[in-house]
């Protein structure tokens, strides 16, 4: 990790320097929105700067969002930037944190081609604030020029009327299962289902039992009566000849 300096506030810098038009934008796409669970959060870009190759991507982060686990990608290297914060603040284990990452940057092993899409992944885990919108300024470097994807809509302002718009997210009402995989409910399912799968193999294992021991029964009933039917004749026989 580094400490902040001047680069952070040389990327904010950059808002000033947006390249013109583009045909696309960096967005970010996360696997959830509720509110207080873990995150994965995608960032994607799909073009250059007005045609040059891509060479880094700066992200900054709302401070609402202190730690941030980045993603390895193969294509690319990786940097957080952190800065100290104000008051330390306490994360969901307890532990005291007094510094945050402010921008975490990807620089590119070889330059990303315009035209061609890649991706970069954050691990986060997002407030506990339903309804609030997020924003992750990005800062595009290109071989030629850079984009400040840096652009948030004032209140009633269309999104959609913003040059260089910054990747956002609104986040959800919590669904109650943290982010960290499949929710209570369901494990409370799955050992419903286990129980019910215990019970029903043991009432088999009973009706077994069960069948098997009428099965003895009947067979024992059977060999008794050949038994009696074979003394009865004997004493049949032994009578005639007596006669």
């Amino acid at each position: 990790m580094t400490t902040a300096t001047g680069a952070l506030a040389g990327s904010l810098a950059v808002v000033a320097l947006t390249a013109g038009t583009a045909g696309a934008h960096v967005t970010v796409t996360p696997d959830t929105t509720s509110a207080g669970a873990y995150a994965v959060l995608t960032f994607s870009v799909g073009h250059g700067c007005e045609g040059s190759p891509t060479t880094k991507l700066a992200i900054q982060m709302p401070e609402s969002i202190p730690v941030v686990t980045p993603t390895i990608n193969p294509n690319w290297t990786v940097e957080k930037v952190d800065e100290q914060l104000a008051e330390p603040v306490t994360d969901a284990h307890g532990n005291e944190i007094t510094e945050r990452t402010a921008q975490v940057v990807y620089t590119a092993k070889t330059p990303l081609a315009d035209g061609f899409r890649d991706t970069v992944a954050l691990s986060v885990q997002l407030p506990d604030a339903a309804g609030d919108t997020l924003a992750f300024p990005v800062v595009q470097t290109c071989e030629q020029g850079r984009t400040g994807w840096t652009e948030t809509a004032a209140e009633g302002q269309d999104p959609e009327e913003l040059a260089s718009p910054a990747p956002v997210l609104t986040i959800t009402e919590a669904t109650g299962d943290g982010g960290h995989g499949g929710s209570s409910s369901d494990a409370d399912t799955d050992a419903d289902t286990d129980a019910t799968d215990e019970s029903g193999a043991a009432d088999d294992a009973d009706a077994t039992s069960d069948d098997d021991g009428g099965n003895g029964l009947a067979i024992g009933g059977l060999v008794a009566g050949l038994g009696g039917l074979a003394l009865g004749g004997l004493a049949l026989a032994r009578s005639g000849k007596k006669a």
